[in-house]
């Protein structure tokens, strides 16, 4: 149950006559304009042992170019993380600065910032509040505590899997392209992730749709019933160290600015009221932390770039702060990206990446209560099942991994994968109700090539290369897979341990341009994109499978949705 008391200082101004009798004069008679602010502190979530809340600060003195607001709490009240403003307590004493992004506050402007907060007993709203030393507005205060009923979705709150029950968003704008495409309308309904793959993306890039409009939209899909919507949470410092095509706009040393220029404002957003009652998944930073298992160090698959972030620790710190931050809201469920089968199911790979995601969720003040699960297969083209052959196959006296294409791989497909990765991060420590979702925008890999049976035994390969759905060349190619097809339709439940089969990726956008196109979104040319490109370690030096004439990654590319719709699996109707 949502709180709120706002009240103007009674302005009582003291006027002392020439007898020195002081009486008060009414606001009232004098206009708000003598008021110097006004404080709106509202508690938005609360349950029986801590509490978010909002605050506004209007202004209506004289502009300000950075601002200090105070306050004291009666009780025990304790502020344990903040967005959006610096925070600071001293016992019963609150004080709340600026960032750097909302230090200018204009004479009748706003302002607003957030926190969560614990107590015991009553949580009564501060009386009073200073803005850089002056009164703002006395507040009656009210009762609090544990007889206010804690709001549905708080983080006592959240649902076990929140895709049950639950319709999901569906981005009118990639909705409309799939629809323009012939017989694009036979997907065009199915929900999609929304990429924030900039900070300019936030507010609206291009002409885009913002933060807040898809938001909006999303209350109006949901009507009566419950609705998840999906956001791909993409712009690390140094992002993407392995693969040059989705690099992003921060250098590998901006961690300032993705804490204060992207995470914080995301977060003011989501933590907005108005959006409370949306479950709220958030997809966080793929293909960043497992490249500092894979491709660092002394490994042939190494690169300068993923070693610079791994000893600056920036894609930790940024993970970090983003799960503490976005999992202060109550309504947000925190997936976090894993790779998949063909990145990190080896042994080497395995274990340690488990063990670096706890790191990473233990930082800048995260812990694992703000991970709600883990995402496979994010962008990539992984089969969901591999029907024609297992793991424990032996074939002309060999098993099936000394084939060339699982190469001593654990695990053959996602859905195997998932099962067994999720088991493995309880065992580092996290939550036993953790939940994965698997990506099957890409791996349907339907169409006249797709196997109906197991290829001939004569050896581990033809038995291997004949059965396997997934057609790429090698496990390693990532960007616009010629002959990739739609996978399963997007569902909650479908197996066990797992949330969903999401479309994280919108089939249809590119992975990567195939040639060096100038851009202003620090996207670069990787060779992975061009058909020519002959490969290196990550790919076992395998040609890179890629469609020609691609577009920059985000892009529409109408000749891979076309693709993927005819080679789709379940095929479409």
């Amino acid at each position: 149950m949502s709180r709120t008391r706002t009240a103007l200082l009674a302005a009582m101004a003291l006027v002392a006559g020439a007898t020195g009798t002081a009486f008060a004069v009414d606001p009232g008679g004098i206009g708000t304009a003598a008021v110097p602010c006004t404080v709106d502190y509202m508690v938005q979530n609360q349950w029986n042992t801590g509490f978010t809340a909002a605050v506004t600060i209007t202004n209506n003195s004289a502009a300000k170019s950075s601002w200090s607001l105070k306050w004291s709490y009666a009780g025990n009240q304790k502020v344990t993380s903040g967005w959006n403003a610096k925070i600071s307590q001293s016992g019963a004493d609150v004080t709340v600065a600026n960032e750097s992004y909302n230090a200018q506050l204009a004479t009748g402007g706003s302002v607003s910032f957030g926190f969560q907060g614990s107590y015991s007993g009553s949580n009564a709203i501060p009386a009073t509040f200073t803005l850089d030393g002056v009164t703002c507005n006395v507040d009656s205060g009210g009762p609090g505590g544990p007889t206010d009923p804690p709001d549905p979705g708080g983080p006592a709150n959240r649902v076990n899997n929140p895709y049950d029950g639950a319709k999901v968003y569906v981005n009118p704008e990639w909705s409309a392209k799939a629809a323009a495409e012939p017989g694009g309308s036979r997907v065009s309904n199915q929900p999609t992730g929304v990429w924030l793959d900039r900070i300019a993306a936030i507010n609206g890039a291009g002409g885009k749709m913002g933060l807040r409009a898809h938001l909006d939209e999303a209350l109006r899909q949901k009507g009566s019933g419950e609705l998840v919507v999906q956001l791909v949470i993409y712009n690390l410092p140094g992002r993407d160290c392995a693969a040059l095509a989705s690099n992003g706009e921060l250098k590998p040393d901006e961690i300032g600015r993705y804490k204060t220029e992207y995470i914080d404002p995301i977060k003011a957003i989501l933590a907005d009221s108005k959006y409370s009652s949306l479950r709220i998944v958030t997809t966080v930073e793929i293909d960043s932390l497992p490249n500092l298992v894979t491709n660092t160090g002394s490994r042939p698959t190494a690169t300068p770039t993923c070693d610079v972030m791994k000893a600056n620790g920036n894609y930790i710190k940024g993970v970090g702060y983003a799960l503490n931050k976005l999992g202060d809201v109550p309504n947000v469920y925190n997936y976090v990206d894993a790779g998949h089968h063909g990145w990190i199911g080896w042994d080497d790979n395995f274990a340690p990446s488990a063990t670096l995601f706890k790191e990473a969720a233990t930082a800048e003040g995260a812990t694992v209560n703000d991970v709600h699960g883990f995402i496979t297969n994010t962008a990539n083209y992984s089969a969901l099942k591999e029907d024609h052959f297992s793991i424990s196959d032996n074939v002309a006296g060999k098993s099936v991994r000394e084939s060339k294409w699982v190469d001593w791989n654990r695990y053959v497909d996602e859905l195997s994968f998932a099962q067994a990765f999720r088991n493995q991060l309880v065992s580092v420590g996290f939550n036993s109700g953790i939940g994965m979702l698997i990506d099957t925008s890409r791996n349907g890999w339907g169409g006249a090539n797709r196997p109906t049976g197991p290829g001939a035994q004569t050896s581990v390969d033809t038995y291997v290369d004949g059965g396997r759905y997934d057609r790429r060349i090698n496990p390693g190619n990532w960007c616009n897979q010629s002959g990739a097809g739609l996978g399963e339709r997007p569902k909650a439940s479908p197996a066990a341990g797992i949330d969903a089969y999401v479309w994280m990726k919108p089939p249809g956008e590119s992975d990567g341009a195939s040639k060096a196109i100038p851009n202003d979104e620090g996207k670069g040319f990787d060779e992975m994109c061009d058909p020519a490109y002959k490969g290196n370690p990550r790919n076992g030096n395998n040609p890179s499978g890629a469609l020609p004439d691609a577009p920059l990654s985000g892009q529409w590319f109408s000749a891979q949705f076309r693709q993927l719709m005819q080679n789709a699996y379940p095929p479409l109707s």
